[in-house]
């Protein structure tokens, strides 16, 4: 009997550690690097931090979405890119009310375009994204001439200052922008019919189809939501910098595939969260500063 309560009790352990397991690394990487690392822990180095996150958090939003569906989407890293090259190069002739919307509605072409062709061509997700990828880099070449897009007017400086001034320690504008996207989209996933019906298009797609879910168009709607926040974090991170590199959105692909993975998001699609993903963003961005910090 003791027996069965012992294992009953540590298969209870085992499973709370694996549910929570994300927030468990979290908490640890950051003890961690709190006490050991070299001037780690102080507001201008955490706030460095949140600055990196806030745009890769905004990616991941879609991106979760996309793999809870059981698909992949490899164009995100380029989206960035090309949202802040076009939302910077539109702004001296149409000005930010203009060009940011402008720039964020390419976002949402490209992932509807990339949930046409997966959804409806029944082409795979990993062939269409990286044929839209190898596209969106033409096309930024193309529209920058190979040069960085910067401004320096003074009303690009003044939207830059806000977005990146402090309200509250570690907490900008731009910061709280992305918590609140964060914060709208984990709880559209959990606690709405429509968000729980992206689990069961991915988790059992035949079982959702005899449900009466339109899955081709949930398919689209996640793609579009993908292209979607990763052009409003490439557009904003460009407003932030009032500038957009050729590469800014290259490192972020591996890093949020990295971290929706280690985020518990199933890449069979059916399982997985927006929270634990940026859970992961910030775990994995808090132990690569502290490496640095170290001189490794």
């Amino acid at each position: 009997m003791r027996k069965t309560l012992h294992g009953t009790s540590s298969s209870r352990v085992l499973s709370l550690v694996d549910k929570y397991r994300i927030f468990i690394l979290f908490a640890a990487v950051f003890s961690v690097m709190s006490l050991f690392a070299p001037r780690f822990f102080n507001v201008f180095n955490l706030t460095s931090i949140m600055k990196v996150v806030a745009m890769n958090a905004c990616v991941a939003i879609g991106f979760t979405v996309v793999m809870i569906c059981g698909q992949l989407d490899l164009s995100i890293g380029t989206v960035i890119t090309f949202a802040g090259v076009l939302g910077l190069s539109l702004k001296e002739p149409l000005g930010y009310a203009v060009s940011v919307p402008v720039a964020i509605l390419a976002g949402a072409v490209v992932g509807l375009f990339n949930g046409l062709l997966v959804a409806k061509a029944k082409i795979n997700a990993f062939i269409v994204t990286l044929g839209t990828m190898t596209i969106l880099q033409g096309a930024i070449y193309t529209l920058t001439k190979g040069n960085t897009i910067s401004l320096s007017t003074p009303d690009a400086f003044a939207v830059s200052d806000f977005l990146a001034k402090p309200l509250l320690p570690l907490v900008t504008p731009r910061i709280l922008i992305t918590a609140a996207l964060v914060v709208v989209f984990e709880l559209f996933l959990r606690k709405t019919q429509k968000g729980r019906n992206f689990y069961l298009v991915g988790g059992n797609p035949n079982t959702a189809w005899l449900a009466g879910i339109k899955t081709e168009s949930y398919l689209i709607a996640a793609f579009v939501l993908s292209g979607t926040m990763a052009a409003v974090g490439g557009v904003f991170f460009a407003m932030e910098s009032s500038a957009a590199t050729l590469k800014m959105g290259d490192q972020s692909l591996m890093y949020v595939i990295s971290a929706t993975i280690i985020g518990g998001t199933a890449m069979s699609g059916g399982k997985g969260g927006v929270l634990r993903t940026v859970v992961a963003i910030l775990t994995l961005e808090m132990l690569y500063t502290g490496i640095i910090l170290f001189g490794l």
